[in-house]
């Protein structure tokens, strides 16, 4: 994520005049005609929009995102925690009586897990497919079976960076939820357990 006062050099309670300053400021050095970077020019002109717009700006400060300013990586991992975190609001547990960071990591652990095996399953279907390929006699003319066997052939390659690509997502959502840590109430043990306990004694 782009910080956006970073970007501009400037404090977080900076004004409406300070942003303009800054954002002309570091314009002129930074605008395409200028002998600047397209893509950072861009950059600080998302970083200015958010900071002029009041909800936006708001939004950042209390959350420290914005999308138009993600890394896309952040964006998938953001998807896949949403349902998660829905998950954990539906339940209907006592807050404190359960870590719901533990179940978040522990259902993108499994979800890591089911998506390497499924990525095996793929490759062993795909290794099953080549063999097919070598050892079908080409026919004279259109080779539709040839076809048909290397179009599975690819579509499977396809499935597989699919699979690939969900794992880093995956993964990139587990690592946004570093640095978290949720607070369990303390379970008192019942009174009369206690008492009783002393009266053995």
């Amino acid at each position: 994520m782009i910080d956006p006062y970073a970007m501009l050099g400037l404090e977080r309670d900076a004004d409406d005049n300070q942003v303009k300053a800054a954002y002309r400021k570091a314009a002129k050095g930074m605008h395409p005609d200028s002998g600047g970077d397209a893509d950072q020019f861009a950059r600080l002109q998302t970083c200015y929009d958010l900071l002029r717009d009041p909800v936006r700006r708001k939004v950042f400060d209390d959350t420290g995102f914005d999308p138009q300013l993600a890394d896309p990586r952040d964006l998938k991992g953001l998807m896949l925690l949403e349902p998660l975190v829905n998950d954990v609001i539906l339940d209907e547990r006592e807050p404190g009586s359960f870590d719901p960071l533990a179940a978040m990591r522990r259902k993108l652990s499994d979800d890591i897990v089911k998506s390497r095996f499924h990525i095996l399953e793929l490759e062993r279907h795909r290794n099953r497919v080549r063999q097919h390929i070598d050892r079908l006699g080409r026919k004279a003319g259109t080779d539709f079976l040839g076809s048909m066997l290397r179009a599975r052939s690819q579509s499977i390659t396809e499935a597989i960076r699919n699979a690939e690509g969900q794992i880093q997502a995956i993964e990139q959502a587990y690592s946004m939820l570093e640095g978290y840590s949720y607070e369990l109430a303390v379970a008192l043990e019942p009174l009369s357990v206690a008492v009783k306990g002393e009266a053995a004694e």
